[in-house]
């Protein structure tokens, strides 16, 4: 059977030994060894059959690329090196070929890299699945849950940097196709203890620091934080920062993917609200008092942290600080109350804030499943992915407490199954191929599971009895009663059991227990067991966050609601994780198991590191080697008979190079050949098993050896035809040269041959050329004489006859030009003589002109006095002022007061009278205007007069209201039936009446209200009902204030000590700011004779009740146009943005 492709094998070019099941001789060492070189050459994946072992590289290697994704797609498990692709390649081909629903389990300590496992699983099954925009819409919704999940449920602890502190288990849907549908994730015991307190070098859980790095100055400023991490008690401070983590990048990248899963902003918000509570939860702060009975109590020491927190949450801050100080114990109908002291405050803030930040939890988690659930109702595939808590052991036995307990069980569970699979999958292969399957001896934990959980006489149960029964309850009659019932199993051990030969094991304190886990020895110190496993929140603070307004708080608190009050006492963290367990161990047992074991090198977090001691101690209580053993209990080595064949084909000379038939006879013929014994191999239905893993290494070998010899073989065939091909080569050469040689030579002789001949031809052409020129020249010469000559004579005869002509015009132009000249000075004489003529008769008439002049002097002079030129000049400037005035009746400029024109002045002297009398005019002309106004009209000019004076150049709006009408009433009160009530309860006369906004300093928005101004008051009235909601006298304003930008924003200043002054300033928003403030100052100024105060100013203060709230006008770009908007930055801040 030919073959196209070449396909490897793990065995090709193997670091080591990439399947443990292979590994020779079969111990401890030699396996800590094998995973030692294979982790330095970067190799950190190595099989034990099926199962994949993973250690955690604390680096960043280049094996999960794109091309990687494609080189393990649709591959066979053993056909390529170890990968955890193949592994997941592996799931999700049986997923969708044989509808086998599968799961994956990642285990492994804290550190050792098992959350990254589960992300590279599911991003391989997203980049190999269908592709499409729903279905990507669902892979991104999938893949961006981890984000959100590693925010609030990860935390920084001595062992990792990102250590999950929850189990998850994914169960991720597909479609008949393989093309995902949706998931659902169910989370196991968050380790809420550390939202309170967390030990030395570890950090509380992610969001926190991260929503302090990241959020922006808005956002803190609304949640009421700040950035610096040591104003928060529950903060640890000696680790805030971690190396090579960007706490705010991330909280981008968590908001962006909360927007991805799908989370609305109002979600969001609440979200980050809540996480804000929890952190002020930790600065409360309480110190005792004595009450006058001489009872204990607690009260709170700064109350301004605690009204953040109802803020927050939308709650009454009577009611929190009632809910910190007294505690309502509730049996059958009746209620006691006793107070808390300081102790018990403290206790209960830290619960209220753990079950907060744990109830949180949960409801995020279930909001991600809403948005993630497969939402058309198919039959479905389920693909599990489990990533949970490694086994914890603590260096110091004190440091193991009931979180470590709870953890190890679920772990030792998950043992007992992974142990109970694998058999179950080993015995089902033997018998699918009918090779005969033998018991295999094993260590089974499930009498260490029966310790923890039996109902009768498990740890856990007589927790719950210890939790539930009346009378004084510690964890010292918890360790008195497991020594009484535990004291004889072979894996309990106590300084106080019954067993005599732990009385002088000094290594084991008074308040500690140890259990044999099948992962070695933990001791458990029992200190906090009982209070952890009660998780009691009392039923006072329940009640309280029931009362919130924030919906997402009251609906985490569904038993504070009164009328759901429930006496009984709620399920303890043990049982509800027992029965959690429980459940996943059943879903678990439905699926296809797949097996991830990772482990960590170091305890240094760093990369290139092995500590052997540390690899050795995870070996052992991951049962690695155990699992080992079982695998080569029957068979160390199967494959498939096709590759098996394909890869061993060539030992044998019947099956190489090609084998004509089936696989298996094939197979047979080969392994007889080689004389391998018959009991080394077994044959399957499907596979051939290998017993021994030396056989399979003669086997490689041999095929080394083999490959060895075929390319000595196939070097010498190649060296040969590699020579004749050169010879042959060369030959043809060397006759392709001969012949351009030759043809390049008879070239060279044709080329100068012709070249000759080239020459010889040119120069006959030259000589015949020159002898015709010649010829022709001489022609032309010939030609040319006969035509000069001709040219010549014709010169001659033509310049005889100019001469003649010249000759001839000269003489009769002498004759002219002496006539002229004679003409000429005749014409000059003529002039001469006439002049004298004309000068003297002027001259006689001059004379003459004097002389009468003279006469009449004489004549007249003794009728004149001294003074008339006086008189004269008199008249004279009469009649000029006369002629003036008749000018100006003719050049009048119209009646109009706002016409500027005036005709211009006709003599300088008159410049004064000019201006006066345009003065007068005007006075004049403006006098016959105002006797045509009325009384009202007369009034509306006072008002724009007034407005004028109080807002020109310092109001930017007072131009665009000159245009406008004051009208006043713009409501028509006394008409509109709607107000008949309002109206009937005004006498006076309405001046103003028009809808303002009233501003509510709470969120600066404005609601609706009729305004009416009469003489001695202003009204504030509901614009629906017609309700009077305010009356204030005019005679107790203080002062009126607005800015100097174009809004309609003003505020009536009230005085101290007044009626109306009790309930603070009006702010108010209104389109007339203009009219209404001018009619507010005039009537105020006519009533009671005193001026209003108008303060134009862009930032002032308003008293609203016994606050003082400043308002600030700003410039900025409106969404809703030109409408100046106003928003509550904080309480002592309402800001106002004018575009």
């Amino acid at each position: 059977m030919a073959k196209t492709e070449v396909k490897t094998s793990l065995l090709d070019n193997m670091v080591g030994v990439g399947d443990m099941v292979l590994l020779e001789p079969l111990s401890e060492d030699a396996f800590l060894e094998n995973l030692k070189k294979r982790f330095d050459h970067n190799e950190i994946y190595t099989y034990i059959g099926s199962v994949v072992v993973s250690i955690n590289p604390y680096r960043s290697l280049p094996i999960y690329t794109p091309e990687k994704v494609e080189e393990y797609r649709n591959r066979n498990f053993y056909e390529l090196s170890p990968h955890i692709y193949a592994l997941a390649d592996e799931a999700y081909r049986s997923l969708r070929d044989q509808d086998k629903d599968q799961c994956i389990l990642i285990t492994g300590e804290s550190g050792a890299g098992k959350t990254e496992a589960s992300k590279l699983v599911m991003s391989y099954v997203a980049a190999v699945c269908g592709k499409g925009i729903e279905v990507n819409q669902v892979k991104e919704q999938l893949l961006q849950s981890n984000p959100v999940l590693e925010a609030f449920g990860n935390a920084k602890t001595v062992r990792n940097d990102n250590s999950s502190r929850f189990g998850k288990y994914m169960d991720i849907e597909f479609d008949f196709k393989g093309d995902p549908l949706g998931g659902v994730i169910s989370n196991y015991l968050l380790e809420k203890s550390r939202v309170v307190r967390q030990p030395r070098g570890e950090r509380n859980f992610h969001i926190f620091y991260q929503l302090l790095s990241g959020a922006t100055e808005d956002l803190l400023r609304q949640l009421k934080l700040e950035k610096d991490f040591s104003k928060y008690n529950y903060l640890s401070l000696d680790c805030a920062q971690v190396n090579g983590v960007d706490d705010a990048a991330n909280f981008r990248t968590v908001r962006n993917a909360m927007q991805i899963v799908g989370f609305m902003d109002d979600e969001s918000q609440s979200v980050l609200e809540a996480v804000a509570a929890v952190l002020k939860l930790g600065n409360l702060e309480f110190k005792p008092e004595v009450r006058g009975n001489g009872v204990d109590e607690s009260k709170i020491k700064d109350k301004n942290e605690l009204k953040e927190i109802c803020e927050l949450i939308g709650l009454d801050q009577s009611v929190l600080e009632r809910a910190f100080s007294f505690r309502t114990v509730e049996a059958k109908q009746e209620k006691v109350s006793t107070t808390l002291n300081v102790a018990q405050a403290y206790y209960a803030r830290d619960a209220l804030a753990k079950n907060l930040y744990s109830r949180l939890f949960s409801w995020l988690v279930y909001r991600i499943n809403e948005s993630i659930k497969a939402q058309i109702k198919v039959r479905k595939k389920v693909m599990g992915v489990l990533d949970i808590y490694g086994f914890e052991i603590f260096e110091e036995g004190a440091d193991n407490s009931f979180e470590q307990f709870i953890i190890n069980y679920c772990n030792e569970k998950l043992q007992q199954i992974f142990i109970e699979l694998t058999l179950k999958e080993e015995q089902e292969e033997y018998i699918r191929e009918g090779i005969e399957w033998t018991h295999i001896e094993y260590f089974n934990n499930a009498v260490i599971c029966d310790l923890i959980e039996n109902n009768t006489y498990g740890i856990l149960a007589m927790l719950d009895e210890e939790c539930l029964r009346p009378g004084t309850v510690t964890d010292e009659t918890f360790l008195e009663k497991l020594n009484q019932v535990c004291a004889t199993h072979q894996h309990f051990e106590s300084r106080m059991s019954k067993s005599s030969r732990f009385l002088n094991d000094t290594t084991l304190p008074h308040n500690c227990f140890r259990i044999q886990h099948y992962a070695g020895k933990v001791m458990y110190c029992v200190e906090g067991f009982v209070d952890k496993n009660n998780d009691l929140l009392y039923r006072d603070l329940s009640q309280a966050m029931w009362k919130a307004n924030n919906s997402l708080i009251k609906s985490i608190f569904p038993e504070g609601n009164p009328a759901k009050i429930n006496l009984k006492r709620p399920p303890t963290a043990g049982s509800q994780f027992k029965s959690s367990v429980a459940t996943l161990m059943r879903n678990l047992q439905t699926k296809n198991p797949n097996y991830i074991r990772c482990i960590k090198p170091n305890d240094k977090k760093a990369g290139h590191i092995f500590t052997e001691a540390l690899v050795r101690h995870q070996i052992r209580y991951l049962g690695l080697l155990e699992n080992v053993r079982v695998r080569r209990a029957g068979y160390a080595f199967r494959q498939l008979y096709e590759p098996c064949l394909e890869r061993y084909k060539m030992l044998c000379k019947q099956t190489w190079p090609h084998w004509r038939g089936q696989a298996r006879p094939g197979v047979e013929v080969l392994l007889n050949e080689l004389g391998i014994p018959k009991e080394e191999y077994s044959y399957g239905r499907s596979k051939i098993f290998i017993r021994n893993p030396r056989t399979l290494f003669k086997l490689e070998d041999l095929r080394k050896q083999r490959l060895e010899d075929l390319a000595t073989l196939i070097q010498k065939i190649y060296r040969g035809w590699k020579c004749r091909t050169q010879f042959l080569l060369m030959k043809k050469s060397q006759i392709v040269i001969s012949a351009w040689f030759r043809r390049y030579a008879q070239q060279k002789k044709y080329q100068k041959t012709k070249s000759s001949a080239i020459v010889v031809q040119s120069y006959i052409r030259g000589w015949k050329a020159r002898k015709t020129l010649r010829e022709l020249k001489h022609q032309k010469r010939c030609e040319e004489a006969v035509t000069t000559i001709a040219a010549f004579w014709h010169g001659t005869q033509a310049r005889r006859e100019l001469r003649r002509l010249k000759e001839e015009a000269k003489a009769k132009h002498a004759i002219a030009v002496i006539w002229a000249y004679w003409l000429g000075l005749k014409a000059r004489r003529e002039l001469k003589r006439l002049k004298e003529e004309a000068r003297c008769k002027h001259a006689v008439a001059v004379i003459w002109a004097y002389w009468l002049g003279l006469k009449v002097r004489r004549e007249y002079r003794k009728f004149f006095r001294a003074n008339a030129g006086k008189k004269i000049s008199t008249f004279i400037v009469q009649r000029i002022m006369q002629k003036y005035f008749l000018d100006m009746k003719k050049k009048l400029p119209s009646m109009s007061p706002t016409d500027r024109s005036w005709p211009p002045r006709s003599y300088l002297f008159l410049d004064d009278t000019h201006k006066e009398l345009r003065r007068i005019f005007h006075l004049w002309r403006c006098k016959k205007y105002r006797d045509q106004f009325t009384e009202q009209k007369k009034l509306i000019y006072e008002e724009k007069l007034e407005a004028s004076e109080l807002f020109k150049d310092k109001k930017s709006s007072y131009p665009s209201s000159v245009g406008q009408r004051f009208d006043g009433d713009y409501m028509e009160i006394h008409t509109n039936p709607k107000f008949q009530k309002l109206s009937g309860s005004i006498e006076e006369k309405i001046i103003v009446a028009d809808l303002v906004n009233k501003i509510n300093r709470a969120n600066g928005k404005g609601a609706v209200r009729i305004f009416l101004l009469t003489k001695n008051n202003f009204i504030v009235a509901d614009a629906k009902s017609g309700q009077k909601k305010a009356v204030v006298l005019l005679n107790d304003i203080e002062k009126v204030s607005m800015s100097s930008q174009k809004d309609g924003f003003f505020a009536v200043h009230l005085k101290e000590g007044s009626a109306a002054g009790s309930k603070g300033d009006f702010l108010f928003s209104s389109d007339r700011l203009i009219e209404v403030a001018t009619k507010l100052y005039r009537t105020a100024q006519s009533s009671t004779s005193q001026k209003i105060n108008i303060e134009i100013s862009d930032e002032f203060v308003v008293l609203f009740k016994q606050d003082k709230v400043c308002v600030k006008f700003i410039q900025g770009n409106q969404k809703n146009g030109n409408i100046p908007t106003c928003k509550r930055k904080n309480n002592r801040l309402l800001e106002v943005a004018v575009p």
